[in-house]
């Protein structure tokens, strides 16, 4: 079948399912990874075996754009004005999810799931650090849509859309650390003392160099082409992005990173950022989403998910566990309100979007190919748990802390 063709019926499929989802008051990710679902099942023979052979190309364009507007929230005025409760908040609930995860899954792994027989030092830390290493990400759509549904206002909500605003940061961050140290531990002959801290610190500030030039070449540019359309500034932001994720994967270096830098740096240093972000997010961004998720749904393989169903509920549970408990502590630390301390985690539960991309990119990496569908059937379970409870929980917290009326 022709990849166009492919092209074609997943975007469809994403948008009937997506309106189908709305029509039962559920998140529009929900009804996209369902249509992927209903593909793999009604079609396996004609699309979903070729499908997994082409599909690298549309994941790594929707990883640059994501990774590129999550770098974009990341203005410097706006972080200031945000203060260092936020930021406290963002940083502790993202690392305590990593942590809680990743203990978690050292301690079940082993007894659980397909890989109770495997070797601790190339498959279950591997796969704990790779796994705790997706737990930071929020996707902040599900509580931005309770929020306006429910006209929320107050401490909490506000709080609550600051940190998701840069625990997905962290989370990219912690990932390209993951990356490379899974990936050190399962190919181990490799090993060496200083590989083990020049590899990491090469991929990670290789990347971030890398999407500075690029940010200054797509600033120096536009500074040209001013008076261009919305349609050849959208040529150039593609462009440009797309070369700076490929010269990042032919250098070796870390592909997020260096988008999520390039996007950062154009934030701050371009005096035309709102109309770049906003375009994007205007055109592009719920076109990328389809594709992500519909991609997602169809590499969800119930053979391995009814084998890795504890494992999903595992990561679930410690993520949650992590999230409430890193949340609670940066709040503390940084003497915010009562309500803020006992509430901001609940919102921060919903996940999809750039954490199903981290996963889909785990599986174009060959060192990871024994373990890789586990990791990504995990992942697309919990985040189908996250989608449905993560809005009931922000409404419920909303609530508690009287930022809903009645």
């Amino acid at each position: 079948m022709p990849l166009i063709l492919i092209v074609g019926i997943l975007i469809f499929a994403g948008f009937v399912f997506g309106e189908i989802a709305t029509m039962f008051k559920l998140p529009r990710v929900t009804g996209y990874i369902v249509a992927g679902v209903f593909l793999n099942l009604n079609f396996s023979n004609v699309l979903f075996d070729n499908l997994v052979y082409q599909t690298d190309i549309i994941t790594n364009i929707c990883l640059s754009l994501i990774t590129f507007s999550v770098g974009g929230s990341l203005l410097y005025s706006s972080i200031k004005e945000l203060g260092s409760g936020i930021l406290n908040i963002a940083i502790f609930e993202s690392l305590f999810a990593f942590l809680i995860i990743f203990l978690g899954f050292l301690a079940i792994t082993p007894f659980l799931g397909p890989l109770h027989d495997s070797s601790w030092i190339t498959v279950l830390i591997p796969v704990s650090i790779l796994i705790a290493s997706l737990g930071s990400p929020t996707d902040p759509s599900a509580t931005l849509a309770v929020k306006h549904q429910y006209n929320a206002q107050g401490k909490v909500s506000s709080t609550i859309m600051g940190v998701a605003a840069f625990d997905d940061v962290a989370g990219i961050l912690i990932y390209s650390m993951a990356i490379a140290i899974a990936k050190m531990l399962v190919q181990p002959e490799e090993i060496s003392a200083a590989s083990l801290v020049l590899e990491p610190a090469e991929t990670i500030f290789g990347a971030i160099l890398l999407g500075i030039v690029f940010g200054f070449v797509f600033n120096l540019v536009m500074s040209w082409a001013r008076r261009e359309t919305e349609g050849v500034l959208i040529v150039l932001i593609l462009g440009l992005l797309f070369m700076c994720f490929g010269v990042s994967v032919a250098l070796e270096f870390d592909e997020l990173l260096s988008t999520m830098a390039m996007g950062a740096f154009v934030v701050n240093f371009n005096p035309q950022r709102d109309i770049i972000f906003k375009m994007l997010e205007r055109y592009i961004e719920e076109l990328i989403f389809v594709l992500f998720f519909v991609i997602s749904g169809i590499y969800l393989d119930f053979s391995v998910l009814t084998t890795t169903f504890v494992l999903v509920i595992g990561f679930v549970l410690f993520r949650a566990i992590g999230k409430f408990l890193g949340a609670r502590i940066g709040a503390s630390i940084s003497q915010s309100p009562k309500m803020v301390k006992n509430y901001a985690a609940a919102g921060l539960i919903p996940q999809g979007g750039i954490v199903i991309g981290l996963a889909l990119l785990i599986t174009q990496n060959p060192a990871f190919d024994t373990f890789s569908g586990i990791i990504l059937n995990v992942i697309i379970g919990a985040t189908v748990i996250h989608e449905l409870v993560g809005p009931l929980l922000a409404k419920t917290a909303l609530k508690k802390a009287g930022e809903i009326k009645e």
